[in-house]
């Protein structure tokens, strides 16, 4: 900020604004300081400034001190606003009306502001009526707090004076509260009309909130976050911003014509802000996987490509095929972005580990049980069809197609076919093999899990290896024995069902229920153990007790014996007669305990 005694050039005019309303209002006392804001000079007075500006009081002031002239001329650096809010500021110096309205406020408060227009100087001053106007009429309605949001982005310079007032602090707080008395009274409305059907329609200010800067609409979802907004209604508004926001995405050719630096920096900023404002609730996965592919396109950071694979991965179960080609943007690589499958995958496993590992403090391990294996099994489905897909592409490496394989365990497959026929296609778009790279693959299929179907396919499939082929003919010589004697083996099936024996033919997942049906059955015989040996234990001492009360009765115990050896010596004692007492005591019935188990049984 400069100051000076010189006057104003007088090739620069004053502006109409002073020439209007000084000459009328003033017209017998000339102007007697010059304000330049933005390069446009202001011929005015000093005292009607100096009664309400703080500011203009003290360059005054600092004038007089300095060099005991009064200042006539001077400029405002960096005034918010600009020239146009300053001529509105100056008309309220002198007592001129204007309107102060939803596209002014935030100007006029910020001038007020710099100008230091306080209650100290005069009554009413700006800062008063502006702040008035801001509680009453913008803070109490959602839709007016977002338009004065946008106007804070308009402010250029100084670009954060509006923050210096808390402006847009409020205003975000103010949208969060309206918000969530709006999503109130719309659940009571739909409370009150029990015939209402189907969906109800999205909160109307969701599109409103598209029209902020990015910076300026994380704030508010935050603050709808904390104030206990509903996530359906945050996620929804989440895609329509995203949406409108990521219009531009252009793939890479048409990107590298033009200014890459600002497109991508802001969309990438759009794309880990949306993604850092999920909630906690499961996010819909087309929209999870729409990110996912423009993230890849604009070479997101990688901890918002993380956030979104785990995201991913905790529905891994429900995703369809097209959703996990997602296409490769750097060239010489291949189509599809299988690195990135392969960490969905491996997050979405050690997820499976995860609620195993937590199923045994859980009563229903049952229910968590089927829900892992029936998530395993889709997987394993989806998995094998996206092999088949991506198996042509001759970029393809073949350590990364094994890879994909690998990461599912064995008993996901039920069958393999469709392991069978994404390596046949991976055979055939990769011709120039080695027959030990082909014996590699080609081992990962087990031909007993092949349909009759496939094992004729792989019979005449002139691709495949010796090796397998006899494989498969074997397995097929097995499965036609197998049919021969269809009649004695489904009654020997049932001889075994009906036994208890697990059949050798079962299922993975059969395999995979009855090991943990043992798992559950050893705990259980474990505890019975204990139980058992604490009553032997109590026995034990019971015993002792009956015999030292016994041995203070002597003529009784020598009864006993006497009883004994007559026993023995009527039937002749010796071996013979411990081997016909041991026989007797097998055919008595045992007695049970109180718990009403047999007590021989529960040792076993």
């Amino acid at each position: 900020m400069g100051t000076s005694d010189n006057p104003p050039p007088a090739h620069v005019p004053p502006t109409s604004f002073s020439k209007s309303f000084t000459t009328r209002i003033f017209s017998d006392v000339a102007g007697d300081i010059t304000i330049v804001v933005d390069g446009e000079p202001f011929l005015l007075h000093k005292f009607p400034l100096v009664a309400r500006c703080g500011k203009i009081r003290k360059l005054v002031a600092e004038e007089m001190k300095e060099t005991s002239r009064t200042l006539s001329h001077t400029e405002l650096p960096d005034f918010p606003g600009g020239s146009h809010t300053f001529e509105l500021a100056m008309k309220f110096c002198y007592g001129i009306n204007f309107e102060i309205t939803i596209s002014n406020v935030v100007a006029l408060r910020c001038a007020a502001g710099y100008l230091e227009m306080t209650e100290d100087h005069k009554e009413e001053n700006l800062i008063a009526r502006t702040e008035t106007y801001l509680e009453q009429v913008v803070f109490r309605s959602l839709e007016k707090s977002v338009e004065v949001l946008c106007s804070c982005e308009l402010l250029l310079h100084p670009h954060d004076i509006a923050e210096a007032y808390h402006v847009p602090e409020r205003c975000v707080e103010a949208i969060a509260m309206n918000a969530c008395r709006e999503q109130l009274v719309l659940g009571l409305s739909r409370l009150n009309r029990t015939s209402q059907r189907g969906d109800s329609p999205p909160e109307w200010w969701i599109q409103d909130l598209s029209a902020l800067r990015i910076d300026y609409y994380a704030r508010v979802v935050s603050a709808m976050a904390r104030t206990g907004l509903r996530s359906e209604s945050i996620i929804t508004s989440l895609m329509h911003y995203s949406q409108e926001s990521l219009k531009g995405i252009r793939d890479r050719q048409e990107r590298t014509k033009l200014d890459s630096g600002t497109i991508e920096n802001e969309q990438r900023n759009v794309v880990e802000a949306i993604v850092s404002l999920f909630p906690n609730d499961k996010v819909p996965l087309s929209f999870l996987f729409g990110m996912l592919r423009v993230g890849v396109t604009i070479n997101v950071s990688v901890s918002c490509r993380l956030e979104l694979e785990m995201r991913i991965a905790q529905q891994l179960e429900r995703v369809s095929l097209d959703d996990l080609l997602i296409p490769v943007v750097r060239d010489e690589e291949s189509m599809y972005d299988v690195d990135t499958v392969h960490r969905i995958l491996v997050c979405f496993l050690k997820r499976i580990e995860d609620e195993e590992r937590n199923e045994d403090d859980n009563e229903t391990e049952s229910l968590i049980d089927s829900t892992c294996h029936s998530s395993l099994l889709k997987v394993g489905l989806i998995i094998d069809a996206y092999l088949a897909e991506i198996a042509p592409d001759p970029f393809l490496s073949l350590n990364k197609f094994t890879d994909l394989i690998e990461i599912l365990p064995d008993y996901v497959r039920v069958t393999h076919d469709g392991l069978y026929r994404a390596i046949d296609m991976f055979l055939k778009g990769h011709p120039l093999l080695t027959e030990q790279e082909c014996k590699s693959l080609c081992k990962f299929v087990d031909t007993k899990k092949l349909t009759q179907e496939a094992c004729s396919h792989a019979a005449q499939n002139d691709r495949l290896p010796v090796q397998m082929v006899v494989r498969v003919l074997y397995s097929e010589q097995l499965r036609l024995k197998n049919i021969v004697s269809g009649e004695s083996g489904m009654v020997m099936s049932s001889q075994k069902l009906s036994s208890g024996v697990p059949s050798g033919a079962t299922s993975p997942r059969d395999t995979y229920a009855s090991l943990r049906r043992e798992n559950r059955e050893l705990k259980l015989e474990i505890s019975r153990v204990r139980v058992r040996l604490s009553e032997l234990e109590k026995e034990q001492v019971l015993m002792k007790q009956g015999m030292i009360e016994k041995s203070g009765h002597g003529g009784t115990l020598m009864t006993s014996l006497s009883k004994g050896i007559g026993r023995m010596s009527i039937f002749g004692g010796g071996a013979k007669e411990e081997k016909r007492r041991k026989a007797n005591r097998k055919n008595r019935p045992r007695l049970k305990g109180k718990t009403g188990i047999n007590r021989t049984e529960s040792m076993f």
